[in-house]
């Protein structure tokens, strides 16, 4: 069974999603890479890659980590603060901690193209 399968599939991304970019917007240290950003078609993008990434149906059509955060100048701090509205996330979810888990193994997998290291 896949972590998409194992937290609820389309419902559970879908949740997430919308979970993770309030708790992202509110965020001082990451808010401000959103400011222009079409929030609506965001969403979609983030729900078409998490649905992948957590080993659902691959509908993703958007760009690779490396290429969407080329030239964002994101560091250490940018991507620890994502992972931590991540996991605050999925804990408001009621996730159980070993897919929480298995979601941090993944985001951790490609942190090295989303800083573009």
């Amino acid at each position: 069974m896949s972590v998409y399968d194992d937290i609820g599939g389309e419902a559970a991304v879908n949740a997430a999603v919308d979970i993770f970019y309030r708790n992202v917007l509110s965020d001082d240290r990451i808010s401000n890479f959103f400011d222009t950003v079409d929030m609506a078609a965001q969403h979609a993008k983030q729900r078409a890659f998490l649905t992948v990434a957590f080993g659902g149906p691959n509908n993703y059509t958007g760009k690779d980590m490396r290429a969407a955060h080329k030239g964002m100048n994101l560091n250490d701090e940018h991507f620890g603060a994502v992972a931590e509205c991540l996991v605050a996330t999925l804990k408001e979810l009621s996730v159980p901690q070993p897919q929480i888990d298995a979601i941090v193994d993944i985001a951790v997998s490609v942190k090295g193209d989303v800083l573009n290291l």
